[in-house]
């Protein structure tokens, strides 16, 4: 049951980070030029760790694909945490990053 309680913990503190990253991030769209080196700097930024972060997912869903065809079970709570982790990771490191300019 602790495992269920931790999913649910990683679940929430990704969608407080999420949630203040895309707001620290609305606000500089808002206050710099989109042609800024600053502005296009972070927006590939943001879509390279998007891709970063779809590509680990991806491949953990691919392993957790295998195993069962070859009769590993992993329970559901143990492959959510685990295909949340590269976005929680990137999202709080965002978070921290952004909230210190």
């Amino acid at each position: 049951m602790m495992d269920v309680w931790k999913l649910g913990v990683m679940m929430t503190e990704l969608w407080t980070s999420s949630f203040s990253t895309i707001a620290m991030r609305h606000n500089l769209w808002q206050t710099q030029s989109p042609a800024s080196a600053r502005m296009i700097k972070e927006n590939q930024r943001m879509v390279s760790e998007k891709i970063e972060a779809g590509m680990e997912t991806g491949l953990v869903l691919q392993k957790a694909m295998l195993g069962m065809m070859f009769g590993q079970t992993t329970p559901w709570w143990v492959t959510s945490r685990r295909s949340m982790q590269p976005y929680h990771r990137r999202s709080s490191a965002n978070s921290r990053r952004l909230s210190r300019k």
